[in-house]
């Protein structure tokens, strides 16, 4: 197992109660994953009533991309996989009625369980007691996986046979595997402004597509339209849940006219020229209206306005935004916010069937099944998002296809007779990576590259001109690569640069403007 968010330690701890050995490989800490930055919650249909809505919602979402049998699967399989997460101890906020459920973007009803604004931090928190407390499972944090050892490269139908990992003193240690499961998240690092974790830097969708694996939909890159903007600051994520608990986009002009006339400020919303929903419009269209609104006034933010809701269940509801917030003199109830789009989610990424196993032959029409390779949670594309992700879809995602994932497993992955003499990490010869300065200046060069040309909006020339400039990157790095120790350090550039060429060129390769893609070449 590699990666240690929701759906990396659901499955290791399923795996591991089935009797199998099971291995963590995380780079950081446990806790250092996607999940535990996730705000908003899990979206689950938690009746029968509303199966169907979330079923059109997501479809809808995906602007018609999705898989309409793996979006049906995963709502109908949602109820149980949240008794699963209640179980392993997770303590989703509730009231009178049950779960306390709210509602977001492009969401036809309340259906989203969360715990306060910091569901993922809950989820997590459960999910490492349990993890450490499970038998048969070893957790090696601070080691990062490096590639993957295939039984045999030249042949047709691949199969894995071990993995690299750099261990915390710099040497890279073989591991022997019947499977790899990669639930490494996203890829967020690519562009200069994110809300994910320093961790997202596409580890793993590199590892399996240098390893035969096939790739998908990576042209659909989610931006989340409100990241708080201050100068200086890293982006820190205002989660679409502040929207359904009423918060309104706007603009200067917007508060302007908003406080002469009076009214409700969702009349005065921007969002109202872009779409009848307004701040409640899906992601796709809120972050390219703020990009636009924006570009009009040459402003690096637009405004989140809360000032006309009841200022003490705000900051009860959302106590880790105020926390963060506080630290600026900002107040919810009181204070417009500052926010602007920045890079969220992968919604492409590695191929995978029902069950989370991967898929080869990527220049080719037919899709083998990829023996011992399996991706899950954002690091998998799985149809279920199609061309754009519905709000706190990521979560259930992940949950469904860990339990299938274990599930397959489990069923098999069996005690095995061969006897394989896995390579080791070559190292004779290489120098310490210290001496090659041009690291830094290389990764912000890429982030450069990838947020002024592969943005929210595109062109045909930025895209063209940004494979050029990423095939310079890449032809530097991989000379350091080939003449160096490995470190942390190398090894995430490398895996950046190879996730932004594919996101490049599948952003070439898509020709009509849909979702989360927008060339104005497409027109």
């Amino acid at each position: 197992m590699v990666g240690s968010g929701i759906a990396g330690l659901f499955v290791a701890t399923r795996c591991a109660r089935a009797g199998l050995s099971t291995l963590v490989v995380t780079k950081k800490n446990l806790a250092d994953s996607s999940t535990n930055w996730a705000q908003g919650g899990i979206a689950a249909a938690m009746s029968n009533t509303d199966l169907e809505a979330h079923i059109n919602d997501t479809i809808e979402a995906g602007c018609g991309l999705s898989q309409p049998e793996i979006v049906e699967m995963v709502v109908r399989d949602a109820a149980k996989r949240i008794d699963d997460l209640v179980s392993s101890g997770v303590r989703f906020d509730s009231n009178e009625d049950g779960f306390d459920l709210a509602i977001e973007g492009g969401h036809s009803t309340r259906r989203i369980l969360h715990a306060k604004d910091a569901t993922g931090a809950e989820i997590e928190r459960a999910l490492i007691v349990e993890a450490r407390e499970s038998p048969n499972l070893e957790l090696l944090e601070s080691h990062m996986a490096v590639d993957l050892i295939l039984k045999d490269r030249t042949a047709e139908i691949k199969g894995i046979a071990g993995i690299w990992v750099l261990t915390p003193t710099g040497e890279v240690r073989t591991i022997s595997t019947q499977a790899v499961i990669i639930a490494t998240g996203g890829a967020g690092h690519i562009y200069r402004q994110t809300t994910n974790p320093p961790v997202a830097t596409g580890d793993g969708i590199a590892m399996a597509h240098r390893a035969g694996a096939k790739v998908r939909d990576l042209e659909f890159v989610q931006f989340h339209p409100t990241a708080l903007a201050l100068p200086g600051e890293r982006p820190f994520l205002i989660t679409e849940a502040l929207r359904g608990h009423g918060a309104v986009l706007m603009t200067k002009e917007n508060m302007e006219e908003w406080a002469l006339a009076g009214g409700s400020p969702s009349d005065y919303s921007f969002m109202l020229k872009y779409d009848s929903r307004g701040s409640l419009a899906t992601r796709d269209i809120v972050a390219r209206a703020a990009d636009q609104e924006m570009k009009k006034s040459g402003e690096n933010c637009v405004l989140l306005v809360t000032s006309h809701l009841e200022k003490q269940s705000l900051q009860e509801r959302f106590p880790t935004i105020q926390s963060r917030l506080s630290n600026h003199r900002l107040e919810l109830g009181i204070d417009p916010l500052p926010v602007a789009p920045a890079a969220h989610y992968m919604v492409g990424g590695i191929s995978v069937d029902e069950n989370g196993l991967a898929r080869q032959c990527p220049t080719c029409s037919n899709e083998l099944q990829y023996p011992g390779l399996y991706a899950i949670g954002e690091t998998a594309c799985t149809g279920l998002h199609g061309a754009n992700r519905l709000a706190s879809n990521s979560l259930l995602e992940a949950v469904v296809f860990s339990h299938r994932c274990a599930e397959h497993v489990i069923q098999n992955i069996t005690a095995s007779d061969d006897n394989i003499d896995l390579p080791e990490w070559r190292a004779e010869g290489l120098s310490n990576l210290a001496e090659h300065a041009p690291l830094r200046s290389d990764r912000i060069a890429l982030q450069t590259t990838m947020t002024d040309d592969v943005g929210l909006v595109k062109r045909d020339a930025r895209l063209q001109r940004a494979q050029r400039r990423l095939e310079l990157l890449r032809e530097e790095v991989d000379r350091i690569w080939r003449g160096s120790l490995p470190s942390q350090e190398v090894i995430e550039l490398r895996n950046m640069i190879h996730v932004s060429r594919l996101v490049t060129a599948a952003a070439l390769t898509r020709k009509e403007n849909i979702g989360l893609h927008h060339n104005l070449d497409c027109d």
